[in-house]
């Protein structure tokens, strides 16, 4: 059959004029689009920044529950501003949200796993076990939580390094809270010669423990002997100081009491056996 030239020419310009009226109207609705998530994205940001700033004011109001209910805010207008997008292309929400819940559900069903960590941050964000700033540690885990999400908790170790656990493993075990009482009952024990005056090592001990402004005097601190060797003696200070000043605290007292151990002739550690032995140290008066 022959092809009509003048039909086909008119085939092809009909054809051209809807591709575009097509191009035109689909770039607008691309353009509003790209403008929409522009717009919504920097109203997310700003609407949890709002609400994490006047959450912040709130005397008493815990900042792990700060962080996440911002988060929420954030995500819930990023996911409306999404389905305004589709909507720009003129996919029906209703639709959207039908086809969101059945694909929440199969996801759902895929990675159980997953849910128990939701699941398992909700628990921790309603009994908070653990709070932004304070150093926790559970089974393996240590560090200081930086951030409480709903799948993972953020922590960072003593030496700078990165973790993020799964909530359902922190959990699922004791966790240990070094800060949340306030306050760390610290020991310290160094070795003196079973000749040496034990009397007198824990007075030194307790001279110094005195002079530290850290140490709490209520629990007082006490000195006492926690072993007995064949040639030498652990003696032990046992103090109270705060959370916030325990390590420093502790690294302070151990070396000012071996330069009073020093000081005293308090042997550490003990000369061998065939070694003649020094005369017994004097008592303070």
């Amino acid at each position: 059959m022959p092809i009509d030239p003048q039909n086909t020419l008119l085939t092809v310009q009909a054809g051209l004029a809807q591709l575009s009226t097509l191009i035109v109207s689909y770039s607008l609705s691309a353009i509003g689009a790209v403008i929409l998530l522009v717009v919504g994205y920097i109203v997310a940001g700003l609407a949890e920044r709002s609400i994490s700033g006047g959450l912040k004011h709130i005397h008493g109001f815990d900042a792990t529950l700060r962080h996440f209910f911002s988060k929420i805010v954030r995500y819930a207008i990023l996911i409306l501003v999404v389905i305004m997008v589709l909507g720009q292309f003129g996919v029906q929400t209703a639709s959207i949200i039908a086809a969101v819940g059945a694909i929440g559900l199969a996801i759902g069903l895929a990675l159980q796993g997953t849910l128990q960590n939701i699941a398992a941050g909700i628990m921790l964000l309603a009994l908070r076990p653990f709070r932004i700033g304070e150093y926790v540690e559970v089974g393996a885990i240590s560090g200081t939580v930086e951030e409480v999400g709903l799948f993972a908790t953020r922590l960072r170790t003593v030496d700078g390094v990165y973790v993020l656990a799964p909530n359902s493993t922190l959990w699922n075990q004791p966790v240990r809270n070094f800060t949340r009482n306030g306050v760390r009952r610290g020991d310290i024990t160094l070795t003196i010669g079973s000749w040496n005056d034990i009397d007198f090592a824990q007075k030194t001990m307790l001279s110094v423990a005195a002079a530290e402004r850290r140490v709490r005097r209520e629990p007082a601190p006490i000195a006492f002997v926690s072993t007995i060797g064949d040639t030498g003696v652990a003696v032990s200070l046992r103090y109270w100081t705060s959370a916030a000043d325990f390590f420093a605290t502790q690294i302070d007292l151990t070396k000012r009491i071996k330069q009073a151990f020093d000081a005293e002739g308090l042997s550490v550690p003990a000369p061998p056996p065939d070694a003649q032995r020094p005369e017994p140290s004097r008592t303070r008066q």
